[in-house]
């Protein structure tokens, strides 16, 4: 406490502070140096492979390694590190002897395969896995040894035959199986060069030797046959030619003797042919008249029926014109009434729609006062449906009281016959008596009416005689 003070006391903070600012600076600078120096970039003919903590897989466990081709990545101290993979390809000689064909011939294919790392994701991640670490001869015998498996697998399912003729066929196949096994462990086919193919039997040398016979016969074949081709070309134009010398000299003794006898006829011929000529003339005149005469008919004829062909199609082209116009002012009167038609049955059918609303508008009214008359009745009987049931149908009771009476009102009965002996029925009275009374009582009776009503007759209108027989002998 007592130096600090001192050397607060000396001045010792101005001279400290400088000190601090530089050693934080130092400790920044270092801290920027080492970031930097931690910062990697990745050459182009390499792949820089980060292995440690590098994060997980989408399925949760553990990358193994993270490959990048070209840019940068921040190395994380402690617990990252990195190193290289070279991309330089690599030629590998590759001379395959006694490998068994499908022919079962050993054969000898000596070859160079030229591989290199693949930059594809997924096989480059095989390569950080399985090379890394390693040097390239190492890299090469690997590559080495799945070559010659893969090489053998292919010849051992082909001919002779197929592997020397057709190179395509055989390149192709070998480089489908080499690249398939080579992706596995991160690296890529890029050339195939297969140099010659040979065997210990010596199978394919014979194919060449028959190929080479083959061809020096059909040479042959071909030079004897020019050779034959020429011997009979020159024996036939000798014979063409010994033929025509004898044929000309025998034409030319023939054409003399022929000549004279021509000489003689031509003479008797002019003469001929001189008045064959006159006669031919007079003939082609007149048949050149004839002929003129019989054109300028044919002509006159053709124009004729032109003209009538013309004639015809005015004619025609005037009745279909005029039935296409009338076929038109039909459809479209048809069209006409047809929409009279339509617009005339709308109208009914709005007028009766509009009839039977107010019809309907009329029975609800009258429904619906009928209702309003209903309730001020049932109001009026305090409330008792029946009371105003009864109500009503004593209003009506007059009129039920004519409908009953009058059914039998329009009986005519002009006259009615009683045949009577006089003798009295069973309660004393006598048939005539009793078919009066029957008439009488056909008539309903008031009370009748009053039960179907559900109603009973006032007291003062008397009382049914049953009630008041019972009531006398009650007294």
């Amino acid at each position: 406490m007592f130096g600090f003070n001192a050397l607060l006391s000396s001045g010792g903070i101005s001279e400290a502070v400088p000190m601090i600012v530089i050693a934080v600076v130092a400790i920044l600078f270092a801290f920027v140096v080492l970031i930097a120096s931690r910062y990697k970039k990745c050459p182009s003919d390499k792949i820089m492979v980060i292995y440690g903590k590098v994060g997980t897989n989408k399925d949760g466990t553990q990358r193994s390694a993270k490959c990048i081709h070209g840019g940068a990545a921040f190395v994380v101290p402690v617990f990252q590190s990195y190193e290289y993979l070279d991309l330089t390809p690599m030629s590998i000689p590759v001379d395959l002897t006694n490998a068994l064909s499908h022919q079962n011939i050993r054969v000898d294919v000596p070859s160079r395969f030229t591989v290199g790392i693949s930059t594809d994701v997924g096989v480059m991640q095989n390569a950080a896995e399985r090379l890394l670490g390693l040097k390239l001869v190492e890299i090469q015998e690997l590559a080495k040894d799945i070559i010659f498996g893969q090489l053998r697998l292919v010849i051992a399912t082909m001919d002779i035959e197929e592997i020397n003729t057709d190179r395509d066929k055989f390149l192709e196949a070998v480089s489908g199986n080499v690249e398939t096994e080579l992706k596995k462990i991160g690296l890529r086919l890029i050339n195939v060069n297969v140099t010659d193919i040979s065997d210990e039997s010596g199978y394919i040398a014979a194919l060449g030797k028959e190929a080479a016979a083959k061809a020096i016969n059909d040479a042959k074949i071909s030079v004897a046959q020019a050779d034959r081709d020429g011997a009979i070309g020159s024996a036939t134009a000798e014979k063409d030619q010994r033929v025509s010398v004898s044929r000309s000299n025998s034409e030319a003794i023939a054409g003399e003797n022929e000549a004279k006898v021509k000489i003689a006829d031509s003479e008797a011929t002019r003469r001929e042919h001189e008045a064959e000529a006159n006669k031919r003339a007079v003939a082609a005149e007149n048949i050149q008249a004839a002929r003129a005469l019989e054109e300028s008919y044919v002509a006159q004829q053709k124009a004729e029926e032109a003209r009538a062909l013309l004639e015809k199609a005015k004619l025609e082209a005037d009745v279909l014109v005029k039935a296409e116009i009338a076929k038109r002012e039909l459809e479209l009167q048809a069209e006409a009434e047809a929409e009279q038609m339509r617009r005339r049955a709308r109208g009914e059918a709005d007028s009766i729609r509009m009839k039977m609303e107010a019809e309907a508008a009329g029975a609800r009214e009258i429904l619906i006062k009928q209702a309003e008359g209903l309730t001020s009745i049932v109001a009026a009987a305090g409330g008792d449906a029946n009371a105003a049931i009864r109500l009503m149908v004593t209003d009506k009771l007059e009129e039920l009281t004519k409908i009953q009476v009058g059914a039998i009102s329009n009986l005519k009965i002009d006259m009615v016959t009683v045949w009577d002996n006089g003798q009295g029925g069973a309660d004393g009275k006598s048939s005539t008596a009793g078919f009066v009374s029957g008439l009488y009582k056909s008539v309903p009776p008031l009370t009748e009416l009053f039960d179907m009503a559900g109603m009973q007759l006032p007291e003062y209108l008397g009382k049914p005689k049953a009630e008041t027989a019972e009531q006398v002998d009650a007294e």
